[in-house]
């Protein structure tokens, strides 16, 4: 089975997933992850999405193929725990937001202002972490679609922002 999957035959990938993804569920269910936004079926996607591109690499049978993949989910789960540690968000609800109760209509001054601050702080970073902050925390991509749109692998994405960030922060600006 493990053959046929790496090869990327599409039965053998369902009969891995079928074995393996209802447990790896009710697993990632069962522990905390401790940010609300993020979900066990995400921490599971993310799983088969890696064992999925990194299926080459796995030297084993298919009895050794859950604990791979649990490997996998665990060092997922706890990257997720370390974002949100450094992230400190709270969940919010739309009752605490008070999201109906408010039209916001933002004003041509207002818009030239925000969009000045923006391009100066982008300005004092270098072209590679610039391009970096706008694609992700300007327009919110995500670092896969940063990485396609700018040409560059996922860990030169996330690495040139974190460094991004650290630089911000030094000059003062608040960022999460």
């Amino acid at each position: 089975m493990i053959a046929r999957a790496k090869q990327g035959d599409h039965a053998a990938w369902h009969v891995l997933y079928t074995a393996h993804a209802g447990r790896l569920l009710v697993w990632l269910r069962s522990l905390p992850i401790g940010d609300a936004g993020v979900a066990a079926e995400d921490l599971a996607a993310e799983t088969w999405l890696t064992a999925a591109t990194r299926i080459a690499d796995f030297r084993g049978t298919s009895a050794e193929f859950a604990g791979w993949l649990f490997g996998i989910a665990r060092l997922r789960r706890r990257n997720a725990i370390r974002r949100s540690a450094r992230r400190k968000t709270s969940p919010a609800t739309a009752a605490t937001l008070d999201l109906t109760s408010h039209e916001y209509e933002p004003d041509a001054g207002a818009r030239t202002e925000s969009d000045g601050w923006v391009t100066w702080v982008l300005s004092h970073l270098s072209e590679r972490e610039r391009q970096v902050v706008a694609c992700m925390e300007v327009v919110g991509l995500d670092s896969a679609a940063t990485a396609t749109a700018l040409g560059m692998t996922s860990s030169a994405v996330r690495v040139a922002h974190h460094r991004a960030l650290k630089r911000l922060r030094t000059i003062g600006v608040v960022v999460s």
